[in-house]
């Protein structure tokens, strides 16, 4: 035969029972205090009503007068008996000095000895005691009836014990009643939240919350994403160390309101959205963030949870990878000519004609080799050169000529490793693609890039180190001055949205600029269209003074950024 352990109860049901005995405990303990203390003021009661019946009586006129009488008997029984049933008191005896009887509830009792103590009343006092007489025990007053100094009888009024038990028997019965009722509501009240909050626990005991609590505490400093928890009202609830470093916040934030986080106000108005977002990407001063909220409801708005990667090393993988892309489609392109090229030079010598089949490529020779000339011989940083050679064939493939200028003058070697080329990439190259896209359709479809040093001039000037200037202009329409801060802004742009979506790439450049303390500015190119101009501090790594502010920010129109 098996015999089952019983599991260790829920927290709700261990709360429950420690409620309940409690309850039981406490009205019990509240019942017998009541008990003595009811016991103990029903005796003083009677105490104080036998001696006030006691001395009524001995100072009434008609009993000393009486108690002077050959036979006190025949007026003081019949009155002793009235005042008996008028005062609900169980005897009243009146009694000569001597303790002789002229009163008894019991006839046949008259005439005989008091039996009781009559001491403290033959000395002029009154007294109170308790006593088993004829009667059985009872709490009884004694008086002396006075006629001046002179002690003429005595006076004693009682009540049997048996008569002051039943009248607390009586209160104890009612006090039971209401123990029993607090009791019995004690427990309904006891169960009903009892019964909420296993709800809110699931049925789990002390134990399993407290497990549950080290693995919530172990999971949250575990997992490496940013989690955020939002109540009801949009404050912290809870973040993990992902989170914190993700978001760029310190010290406690739990409790403040998201607003008060000095976030984006792109990223603060995805956190505050009562809909859920689905990988949405924003960008914070140094990170691409993809995030994930998902409301928490029971009946009613609770909360929200959400989620956070950090996407900018992808991000700049991409970038890398769409600029390979672009230079692939590049020498493909460039082979598609070359092969059309050779065919010419080929028929032409079949025809007969090899002066003209050797001018053509020559030539063409000469072209191409004037076009890498003319890029090296102004920009050897190898990774800008590489770049801007593959956004030459690009923007030929479209139509748009894309021209280094004469005043463009980069050496290799000159740009520190402070400066890495990835970051060279996101800002030249988003800001190439975005001019040709501007430029693309214009008459004469031109964009021009700028690459040289120069010293740091002005009040801006921090140090000795000179700074990287990049500037684009293109012949395409312009930035409208009223958008002129809002093209840096995630989500924003002029332009039919793509399978990959729009308005990111001068987001990242603006992200890139700020990481290197540059600036970034946009105006009206010369002939119309656009002009991006970055500047970057050449500095050597850790060369930066300590307390350096930011200095990234848009000429006017562009405006600064939060």
């Amino acid at each position: 035969m098996r015999f089952s352990v019983p599991g260790p109860r829920s927290l709700a049901g261990q709360l429950f029972a420690m409620q309940a005995v409690l309850i039981a405990v406490v009205v019990a303990g509240y019942a017998l205090f009541t008990y003595v203390s009811d016991r103990s003021q029903a005796e003083a009661a009677a105490r104080r009503q036998a001696r006030a019946v006691a001395r009524s009586v001995a100072d009434s006129p008609s009993v000393l007068q009486a108690a002077r009488t050959s036979d006190p008997t025949a007026e003081l029984q019949p009155y002793a008996l009235k005042v008996m049933r008028d005062t609900e008191v169980d005897f009243i005896t009146i009694m000569d000095p001597r303790g002789i009887r002229w009163t008894h509830p019991d006839p046949d009792r008259i005439g005989q000895p008091f039996q009781g103590h009559t001491e403290k009343a033959l000395r002029g006092q009154t007294f109170t005691e308790t006593y088993t007489g004829t009667l059985g025990p009872s709490v009884r007053a004694v008086t002396p009836i006075q006629d001046g100094k002179e002690i003429v009888g005595l006076v004693s009024a009682g009540i049997r014990v048996e008569e002051i038990t039943q009248r607390v028997q009586d209160q104890l019965t009612a006090l039971l009643g209401v123990a029993a009722g607090a009791l019995v509501l004690g427990a309904v009240g006891t169960y009903v939240i009892n019964a909420r909050l296993r709800r809110h626990t699931h049925g789990m005991n002390a134990a399993q919350l407290s497990r549950m609590h080290d693995y919530h505490q172990a999971a949250l400093h575990a997992v490496r994403e940013g989690l955020l928890m939002l109540d009801g009202q949009y404050r912290v609830a809870l973040i993990n160390d992902g989170g914190r470093e993700l978001l760029g916040v310190a010290g406690d934030v739990v409790g403040r309101s998201v607003a008060e986080l000095g976030l984006p106000a792109p990223l603060t108005g995805a956190l505050l959205a009562s809909e859920p977002r689905v990988d949405e990407v924003h960008l914070t001063a140094s990170r691409v963030l993809v995030i994930n909220t998902s409301p928490v409801s029971g009946g009613e708005r609770r909360g929200t949870v959400v989620t956070l990667r950090d996407v900018t090393e992808l991000q700049s993988l991409m970038g890398e990878l769409d600029s390979e892309r672009g230079f692939t489609q590049a020498l493909r392109s460039q082979a598609h000519e070359a092969a059309n090229r050779l065919h010419t030079v080929v028929s032409l010598i079949e025809l007969g004609r090899a002066e003209e089949a050797v001018e053509f490529a020559t030539a063409e020779l000469e072209l191409a080799q004037a076009l890498t000339d003319q890029v090296v011989a102004a920009v050897s940083e190898p990774v800008l050169a590489a770049l801007l050679l593959g956004k030459t064939a690009q923007a030929n493939e479209r139509g748009v000529e894309l021209m280094v200028s004469e005043d463009s003058s980069l050496d290799d070697g000159l740009l520190p490793e402070s400066l890495p080329s990835r970051d060279l990439v996101t800002i030249l190259g988003n800001l190439v693609d975005n001019a040709v896209d501007a430029a693309q359709g214009s008459v004469r479809a031109r964009v021009t890039v700028a690459a040289y040093t120069q010293d740091t001039e002005g009040p801006e000037a921090l140090d000795d180190a000179p700074e990287l200037v990049l500037r684009v202009s293109d012949t395409g329409p312009g930035v409208d001055p009223e958008h002129a801060e809002a093209v840096f802004q995630r989500g924003f742009s002029t332009k039919p949205a793509g399978p990959g979506g729009r308005g990111l790439g001068l987001a990242l450049v603006r992200q890139a600029v700020q990481r290197h303390e540059g600036t970034l500015a946009v105006s009206e190119a010369d002939g119309g269209g656009a002009q991006f101009e970055v500047r970057l501090p050449l500095r050597e790594s850790g060369a930066v003074a300590e307390g350096v502010t930011s200095r990234t920010s848009v000429s006017r129109g562009a405006g600064g950024y939060a």
